[in-house]
């Protein structure tokens, strides 16, 4: 998979990896891929709910230790 943009969101708690994510998005352009790393366990449920809000598409989710990582393609 090729990853256009990487946010580190460790150490961050909700919303904060969110709105990370959401500045990155902004940023980029449509089908580019962003990856996020975070280490809220919570940040899974919140990627799946941001992903229906806003329309971007979450194609991957998996737990690496203590880390969550969610990679969104920008619509």
């Amino acid at each position: 998979m090729n990853i256009d943009r990487e946010v580190d969101a460790r150490g961050l708690n909700c919303p904060l990896p969110i709105l990370k994510a959401k500045k990155a998005l902004a940023e980029m352009s449509s089908g580019q891929i962003l990856k996020v790393i975070a280490t809220d366990a919570g940040s899974m449920r919140d990627f799946q709910a941001f992903a229906k809000q806003t329309g971007n598409e979450l194609i991957h989710q998996e737990t690496a230790g203590s880390e969550y990582i969610s990679v969104l393609r920008r619509r």
